[in-house]
C-alpha cells in the first residue's frame, strides 16, 4: 500500500473515531448486545432494530481504541438498510479482509476499506472485529427469537 493511501486511510479512521456515526442507544423494540475485548479493554454496546428482515437502525456505545470505535461507526453505517443476510455476508467479507485473506472485492466497502491495513497487526484484529462480532451475534439471536 502506498504511503499516500496509508495516510488517507488513517484520516478516515480518525474521522470516524473523532466524529462517530450512529453513536447512542436505540429504544423501542431494539436488540442489545454487549461485548468486550479483555486483552485491550475495548467494550461495545450495540443496539439495532430489525423489521421484516431488514436492519432498520443501528447504534453503538462503548469505549476503546481508535480502531475499535471507528470500526463500530463504519459497521453501523454499512448495515443500516441491509437485509440480515447481506449484513452477515458483509461481516464475512470484513472478517476475511481484516485477516489478510482473499475477499470478494466486487462489493463497495466504502470507508470500511480503510481498516484493511489492520491485517498487518495481528494484535489489533480483535479491536477491529469487536463490533462486527457483536452484530453477528445479535442478528443470529434476533433470528432465533
Amino acid at each position: 500500500m502506498s504511503s499516500n493511501l496509508d495516510a488517507l486511510y488513517r484520516r478516515v479512521i480518525m474521522d470516524h473515531y473523532k466524529k462517530p456515526r450512529n453513536r447512542g442507544v436505540l429504544e423501542d423494540g431494539s436488540h442489545t448486545i454487549n461485548m468486550n475485548n479483555p486483552t485491550c479493554g475495548d467494550r461495545i454496546q450495540l443496539t439495532f432494530k430489525v423489521e421484516n428482515g431488514v436492519v432498520e437502525d443501528a447504534k453503538f456505545e462503548g469505549e476503546g481504541c481508535s480502531i475499535s470505535m471507528s470500526s463500530a461507526s463504519m459497521m453501523t453505517q454499512a448495515i443500516k438498510g441491509k437485509n440480515v443476510e447481506d449484513a452477515l455476508k458483509l461481516s464475512k467479507i470484513f472478517s476475511d479482509m481484516i485477516q489478510g485473506k482473499d475477499f470478494d472485492d466486487d462489493i463497495d466497502l466504502g470507508d470500511i476499506e480503510a481498516l484493511q491495513g489492520v491485517s498487518k497487526f495481528p494484535a489489533r484484529i480483535k479491536c477491529a472485529t469487536l463490533a462486527w462480532k457483536a452484530m453477528e451475534k445479535g442478528l443470529k439471536e434476533d433470528e432465533q427469537e
